[in-house]
């Protein structure tokens, strides 16, 4: 019978030590959000709930981060209103917890739903309203919803209004417009990101913020900057734009013979 090496007995305690401190993370964590808010149990996944794992994956578009190896989160909360994230972003930084943000899921490289340390997820799921003022042309849409319904909220109130962002509807508000958010009508209206008017955001004091209180500088960083690097985005004010009731749309079919360069060429000076 050969001897377990040093090397071997090293590795070993290194995984119980590694497994019973993420253990002590997740419990004081949930005791800390216990005892900074109530009645948060309904909002709070843990590995040991039956719901964990669809409510993990209800948003991972990404299939590569669906494998059994993918690092899991200890807890995922799911708040309903904006007062239930201060705990949550005041009871990780105690317990040195990690937290990702997540509005869609579309994130292609997984950083709002993987990470290498022990970490939380924020899901904004239930932040998915949003709200239409046809008369002042403005919106107000909370960072977990999709493209496709805040285009569907608008076109319930007017079909001349718009929002200039990205063309796949189940794309999240939050990622796409605090990355910037380029979309078919760029050249006439800019990114998406251009036409954010006011924000509410958490900071990582715990503090809940909007454009006047968070100041301009920071108000211009989580428009394009990535809002999880500043903080917790809860919902974006847009100025919506004017488009005609009818569109024409047509296709062009032209190969390089049949100088298709050209064409392509002419269209970058009079396209809208």
């Amino acid at each position: 019978m050969k001897t377990p090496t040093i090397s071997a007995l090293t590795l070993t305690l290194l995984l119980i030590f590694s497994c019973s401190s993420s253990a002590n993370a997740q419990e004081d964590f949930l005791q800390c959000l216990d005892e900074k808010f109530h009645n948060i149990s309904n909002l709070v996944y843990t590995p040991q709930n039956s719901s964990f794992s669809s409510v993990l994956l209800n948003s991972t578009w990404n299939l590569r981060y669906t494998t059994p190896s993918t690092p899991k989160p200890q807890v995922i909360i799911t708040p309903e209103h904006e007062s239930q994230i201060p705990p949550v972003i005041l009871c990780a930084r105690d317990n040195d917890m990690e937290i990702r943000i997540r509005s869609g899921g579309h994130d292609m490289e997984g950083r709002s739903f993987v990470s290498e340390v022990p970490f939380v997820i924020l899901d904004m799921i239930n932040f998915s309203q949003a709200t239409v003022d046809a008369e002042a042309k403005t919106a107000w849409v909370g960072t977990g919803a999709t493209l496709g319904i805040l285009y569907y909220s608008i076109a319930e109130k007017s079909l001349t209004l718009a929002f200039p962002a990205g063309f796949c509807p189940t794309v999240g508000v939050g990622g796409h417009i605090s990355g910037g958010g380029y979309g078919t009508l760029l050249r006439k209206y800019g990114f998406a990101a251009d036409n954010v008017i006011d924000a509410r955001i958490v900071d990582v004091n715990g503090r809940i913020l909007d454009r006047k209180s968070m100041g301009e500088d920071l108000f211009w960083a989580i428009r394009g900057g990535g809002g999880a690097s500043f903080g917790v985005i809860v919902s974006f004010k847009l100025q919506l734009v004017d488009v005609p009731e009818k569109l024409t749309v047509f296709n062009i079919h032209r190969t390089l013979q049949q100088n298709a360069t050209q064409l392509i060429h002419r269209w970058q000076y009079i396209a809208p």
